[in-house]
């Protein structure tokens, strides 16, 4: 199994060595080399997980069924050696069905009885939120506080859940009947809103000889949750310049229609953009797709790689937008080409 080394250095001397950049970088080489043994293609989607984690953050995965999200979660779930538990959404799913529940139980020696936690589906490393916007909102805040907190609150006692923890969300944006949409504040809480696209026509034709005869090979374990967490010390570490830093602020700024510095286009085109929470997270992703790709530094091509799923889903196109059918994509690709980088 490999081990990515401790960093040399704490996140606050923002000072890597080459050795745990190249070691960073050859793991994540690994664990996407055994998802291709389960999984065709999905390149970009699996990195951004990758980055999610990395970063000890959560995902939502948004795309058609058939896709292979719960089969692509659950493999890199084998491949971390993280425990893994799906739960599948539904309008009669409450609170307690997903962070578990007291029961009265009664020692059979003593007779006595007491108050026993069971724990529900939360308590897993790596959580798949299956058609997340298929509960109630009542079951979305339980979410929310362990997505947030790590942690939830069962008859007044507060439980930490197990580290490392991950929420990978799946949504269907075909069918929206009987679904509820997920508040801003939720969707704020994922770092990423992932698009998962059809394969390309080879990826198809493997798909289909694979699920019609041929053997899918077995993924080996790369990462154990002690490596995870070095892993994401060393994240924390990668040095950010100050012009990277200003880059990732404008853009962030130039979503917002009220602000000063607003593009025109956004104006006319945005109820509201996106909070500061956007602009954490384009730093923070910008250094894990840096140490993918074995940079020693981060550049603003970074930032710009990683804006349209750390923005997408915190701006919100207006009736204008709509009507004349711009989506958000569309928006964040305009602030891209308007805002200059300054990479050397």
């Amino acid at each position: 199994m490999s081990q990515i080394p401790l960093p040399r250095t704490t996140a606050q001397d923002s000072q890597i060595s080459p050795q745990d950049v190249e070691s960073f970088r050859g793991t994540c080489s690994s664990i996407q080399t055994e998802l291709g043994k389960v999984i065709v293609g999905q390149t970009q989607v699996v990195e951004e997980i990758l980055i999610a984690i990395f970063t000890r953050s959560h995902a939502l995965l948004v795309g058609v069924p058939g896709l292979a999200k719960t089969l692509l979660i659950s493999t890199l779930s084998q491949t971390l050696n993280l425990s893994f538990r799906r739960i599948q959404f539904t309008p009669d799913l409450m609170p307690s069905d997903i962070t578990g529940t007291e029961i009265i139980y009664q020692d059979p020696v003593s007779g006595e009885k007491q108050f026993k936690f069971l724990p529900g589906p939360l308590f897993a490393n790596i959580v798949l939120a299956d058609e997340i916007n298929r509960t109630p909102p009542k079951t979305q805040a339980a979410m929310l506080e362990a997505m947030q907190e790590r942690s939830v609150t069962v008859g007044g006692v507060t439980r930490e859940l197990p580290v490392p923890f991950f929420v990978l969300a799946t949504q269907n944006p075909l069918e929206q009947e009987g679904t509820y949409p997920l508040p801003e504040a939720q969707l704020d809480r994922f770092l990423f809103l992932i698009h998962v696209g059809y394969p390309s026509e080879d990826e198809e034709l493997q798909v289909m000889k694979r699920g019609t005869g041929m053997t899918p090979g077995k993924p080996e374990q790369i990462l154990d949750g002690e490596g995870i967490l070095r892993a994401q010390e060393i994240v924390k570490a990668m040095p950010v310049s100050d012009h990277v830093f200003r880059y990732a602020r404008d853009l962030v700024r130039a979503t917002r229609p009220k602000e000063e510095g607003a593009q025109d286009f956004c104006k006319r085109y945005l109820s509201f953009g996106a909070g500061p929470r956007a602009s954490l997270g384009l730093i923070m992703a910008a250094k894990a797709h840096a140490l993918i790709r074995g940079q020693l530094y981060v550049s603003c091509s970074n930032v710009a790689a990683v804006a349209p799923s750390v923005l997408r889903h915190r701006i919100a196109p207006n009736f204008s937008a709509q009507s004349e059918g711009i989506a958000a994509d569309d928006i964040i690709g305009k602030v891209l080409s308007a805002i200059p980088r300054h990479d050397g």
